[in-house]
């Protein structure tokens, strides 16, 4: 079946975990912070919970977690899945092969653009401007379909990127309930991913061909 890629002018980026309270929200303000720093300007970021209870706060733990990256976590209220929230994604990026798994089931056909935030990571380390050139050959204007672009690039790697050594290193630990410690660790391995991801995304938003033949 063909793969239908969207022409809309915004590109989404959805963040799931299980109560969208610790590891999601998390990844929605620093990626969004990221991009923005970045010149990405045409994407979005929201986040959602498998089993979110609706309206629940972030608990002060990871409130400090997203103070300590210089983020705001403002206002945030956990919000529930939905079959629409996947659908209309130009990326997934979970904090759990769990979650992965979960939005697959709600909307198949976006298991190509699913991934958990550390796998992203570990298929995208190591690719040159070369992998970028379907984004490259696109007009600057087009940021979207950029970003698109280098979405289908990294997941065109997989099978072809050895697996984790653990597949635990997929995943993102999930804190709720536990230790300081165990907040802190969520947090090293969320933040080097979402690093990853950011500077994947602002690359495929400026390259040119030119900058791509000098690179």
């Amino acid at each position: 079946m063909p793969v239908t890629i969207s022409t809309a002018q915004e590109f989404h980026i959805l963040t799931v975990c299980t109560g969208n309270i610790c590891r999601s929200p998390l990844a929605e303000q620093y990626i969004r912070a990221g991009l923005a720093a970045g010149g990405v300007t045409s994407a979005s970021v929201s986040s959602a919970g498998t089993l979110a209870q609706p309206g629940q706060d972030m608990p002060p733990q990871a409130w400090a977690l997203a103070t300590s990256h210089g983020l705001e976590p403002g206002t945030h209220a956990a919000r529930r899945i939905s079959e629409r929230d996947v659908r209309e994604a130009d990326v997934v990026l979970a904090m759990g092969r769990e979650h992965r798994k979960e939005v697959a089931q709600l909307h198949p056909r976006a298991a190509r653009r699913t991934f958990t935030l550390r796998e992203f990571a570990r298929l995208a380390l190591g690719m040159t401007t070369d992998d970028l050139a379907s984004a490259a050959a696109l007009p600057l204007d087009d940021q979207a379909g950029r970003l698109r672009a280098a979405i289908a690039a990294v997941a065109a790697r997989k099978g072809l990127v050895e697996a984790a050594a653990d597949p635990l290193d997929d995943d993102v630990v999930d804190p709720y309930r536990r230790s300081d410690a165990t907040y802190a660790r969520s947090g090293r391995e969320l933040v080097p991913a979402a690093d990853v991801f950011i500077k994947i995304l602002a690359v495929a938003a400026t390259i040119t061909d030119d900058s791509r033949r000098t690179s």
